[in-house]
Order: structure tokens, then sequence, then C-alpha cells
């Protein structure tokens, strides 16, 4: 095991740069979902782990492609077009409003206009990113911490990911809730919840079983594994899972399995593994799936 890839990363001590680099991630993540074109369950929209940090991969703009990199080893946004132009924009403490503003003027510069929402998605009191003062922080070596922990479970995760043969989604990171996360479908149909909006109907239509990692929120302060099915099967918040420690989480009504009892364990990727495919196998049993 390496302290390296798979560092410490309470949340209290970061939480306010991790709801910056949050809120930078829907930036950069609104461009994605204006220039790409659709795709079910807004497979469209997500971000990519690369060698550096995250990437939007090319999205096309007229004749060329641009493409967005978060680098977390030198703290930079790049924006490269596939005509050959760069412009970079440097990650340091700034309000968001000020980044938000920079990312523009840099998409400008590269002759680019891109029209998105300037609300915040999925997240409570959101502030519109002109207006956002209050999230201005950015610790770099946490930040580079919380990549370093992306870049362990995103191997892991494909590992996981390698042998399915049905429908499933790439290990990608969704920037309205800031976690990294896989899905994998039987190919039926299903209902979104009766009170769902905008994004639950259209990402909640078919079923699945899904798994993430998220560095903790309001709701679970810390940061932590999490598995479920949709539609819930009966009975799944009583099954027994592996490994030790992974347990129903009532409040949130998905699996989860402390970040902690995964990094310190003496294989952290067979520790992984072993959640991702102990829930894999009761949602899809108690979800009668027919693969």
């Amino acid at each position: 095991m390496s302290d390296s890839a798979w560092p410490a990363l309470p949340l209290e001590p970061w939480k306010d740069t991790r709801d910056t680099l949050h809120m930078y991630m829907q930036v950069v993540g609104k461009i994605r979902l204006g220039l790409s074109p659709p795709e079910p369950e807004f497979g469209q929209v997500a971000l990519y782990l690369t060698a550096r940090g995250l990437t939007t991969g090319p999205m096309p703009y007229g004749d060329i492609n641009l493409q967005i990199d978060f680098d977390f080893i030198d703290h930079q946004v790049y924006f490269t077009t596939s005509d050959g132009r760069l412009e970079r924009l440097a990650l340091l403490p700034r309000s968001v409003r000020d980044f938000y503003a920079d990312v523009l003027a840099a998409l400008r510069a590269l002759h680019i206009e891109v029209a998105i929402n300037p609300k915040p998605q999925e997240v409570p009191n959101p502030i519109p990113f002109p207006d956002d003062i209050v999230h201005a922080s950015y610790d770099a070596s946490s930040v580079n911490a919380f990549w370093r922990i992306l870049s362990s479970v995103d191997s892991v995760f494909k590992a996981f990911r390698a042998p399915y043969r049905g429908r499933h989604t790439p290990v990608n990171v969704w920037w309205g809730s800031c976690d990294l996360a896989y899905a994998r479908y039987s190919g039926r149909a299903a209902s979104p919840p009766p009170s769902a909006g905008y994004i639950m109907r259209h990402s909640m239509d078919a079923e699945e079983i899904a798994a993430g990692f998220w560095a903790g929120d309001d709701r679970y302060p810390a940061p932590a594994f999490y598995a479920y099915a949709y539609p819930k099967p009966s009975g799944i918040e009583d099954a027994a899972i592996r490994p030790e420690g992974a347990s129903w989480n009532k409040e949130l009504g998905e699996f989860l399995l402390p970040y902690e009892i995964v990094r310190t364990a003496p294989s952290p990727d067979a520790t992984l593994l072993e959640f991702l495919t102990s829930t894999y196998e009761t949602g899809r049993r108690l979800g009668n799936w027919p693969n």
C-alpha cells in the first residue's frame, strides 16, 4: 500500500477548497454540456481522469474541437483546440465569480462562445457563478491528494468494469455531484421517482446498479464509497455485503464503505473490488436482472 496512491483526506480541513473546486468543475462541465451531443442518462456531460487531472475530452465547435483540462500537478487549466491554439489559467485561490469570468475570457481569446446556465446544479443553496464570492479557497496539496485518490479509484473501477458485456458507462466524474462513478444497466426501462426534477427524470429512466466515490458532504462528512440499485430492490437494505465495514445507510438509501477502511487495508485495490463485486451481485440477484 502506498500513501501517495491512497492518501488520507478527511473532509473538514479542506471542505472550503472542496466546495470551491466543485464549482470550478461545474463551470467547465457546463461548457461540456453546452457543446456535446446529448446521450442517454446525460452521458455526454461527464469529465474523465487523466495522468495529471481531469478532462472534458474533445468537444465539437464548428469545424474544430475544444478540450479543457484540469492539471492538478502544476495547478493549471488548459484550453486547447484541434487547430493548435492554447490558453491557460492558473488554479489558485480566487472566487468562483472571478474563475468564471477568466474561463469565459480564455474562450473568447480562442474565438469560442458558449451559452451556459450559470446556476450550479445538484447543490443546496446554489449561487450563480457571476455572483459567487463565497467560494474562493484553493489548497493545492489537498486538491492533488483528492486527484490521487480519484486516480487510484479509477484504476480499480476500470478493472471491475472491463469484463461486463452489457450496456454500461465509462468510469467518469460527475461535476454535478462531484463524484467518480460507474453504472451498469439491465437493458430494462425504469420510471424516475415521482417527485423527480429535470436531471432525475432524464438520468433515472433505466434499471441500473451503480457505484462511486465522493469526498464527503454535509450529509456524510467523510470520504466514502457508495453503491445502489435503481429501482431499489425489495429487501436490499437487509442484505449482507462485503467487505467488513460496508453497510446500508438508511439516510442516504445506499450502501456505504468508508474510505478509511479501503485506504488502511493491506490491499486497498482488493478491498474496493470486493465491495464493487458484492454490491453488484446483491443488486443483480435481488433485482432479478437478466444478466
